[in-house]
């Protein structure tokens, strides 16, 4: 799941790459991106579900973070999306993080 999070914070612009590499055991390396004046691109990033506390939301209950300027990822049985997309496909499902 790590790999399909990375996947898309690169598609939304917020990371510029991923990487993942091992054999035995798998790393995976993210490179941040920077605006130009050296501000970095994720300004704030909040995990929603916890092992001991799952929250699943339906589709008319996705979240909107900072009224769209950010994206939330969820966990939903068609894969991992954003809250856009899911909302598009009329899904829910567990929300992973807020990323902003």
């Amino acid at each position: 799941m790590k790999v399909e999070i990375a996947k898309i914070l690169k598609e939304e612009g917020f990371i510029v790459d991923y990487k993942v590499s091992g054999k035995a055991i798998k790393e995976l390396s993210i490179t941040l991106k920077y605006a130009g004046d050296g501000t970095r691109v994720i300004s704030g990033l909040k995990k929603i579900s916890k092992p001991g506390l799952r929250v699943n939301v339906g589709c008319e209950k996705l979240p909107r973070v900072l009224k769209g300027l950010g994206i939330a990822i969820i966990s939903t049985s068609q894969g991992v999306m954003t809250d856009a997309k899911a909302r598009t496909l009329g899904i829910g499902g567990e929300v992973i993080c807020y990323v902003w």
